[in-house]
């Protein structure tokens, strides 16, 4: 008995579809504040916090990194247990991407599973929704310390 394993197919419109809703969620953590250097640090619990800082502007683009800071009480915690993600905004297609997580430096469409690496099939479809809860996090729960001009 010879059976085949189906091939993993993209689903393209519901990438799309989450791409859309991150991009939404992202404009509105950033507040129009899209300049290279800038960092905004939201505030969950008092052991969590997450940190989006902009790396790059161009014309159409925006490349944001967001990491996760854990604080734990008289330890050091490995980078292992503190994710972070590289995402692309494209402006004009309205859409923002994870580019790159963790340990893999490009994220792809799609693996061939197994892989040496264990990634899954849909790798970049449970990146991209993994940022989509990160954000909603941050919507529901996120705190920003705002320093205040007291001249």
């Amino acid at each position: 008995m010879n059976v085949k394993a189906k091939k993993y197919k993209p689903q393209l419109a519901t990438l799309m579809n989450l791409c859309d809703v991150n991009y939404m969620l992202l404009i509105k953590l950033l507040a129009d504040k899209e300049e290279v250097g800038h960092e905004r640090e939201f505030f969950i619990s008092d052991f969590l916090s997450y940190v989006v800082s902009v790396d790059e502007v161009t014309r159409y683009t925006t490349l944001i990194t967001i990491s996760q800071n854990t604080i734990e009480v008289g330890k050091e915690l490995s980078h292992l247990f503190q994710p972070k993600m590289v995402i692309r905004l494209y402006h004009d297609a309205r859409m923002a991407e994870v580019i790159s997580s963790q340990n893999i430096r490009q994220v792809k469409p799609r693996y061939d599973y197994p892989n040496k690496n264990m990634h899954l099939p849909d790798e970049k479809q449970q990146i991209n929704m993994f940022l989509k809860e990160w954000l909603q996090l941050c919507h529901e729960l996120g705190q920003v310390k705002l320093a205040l001009d007291l001249k």
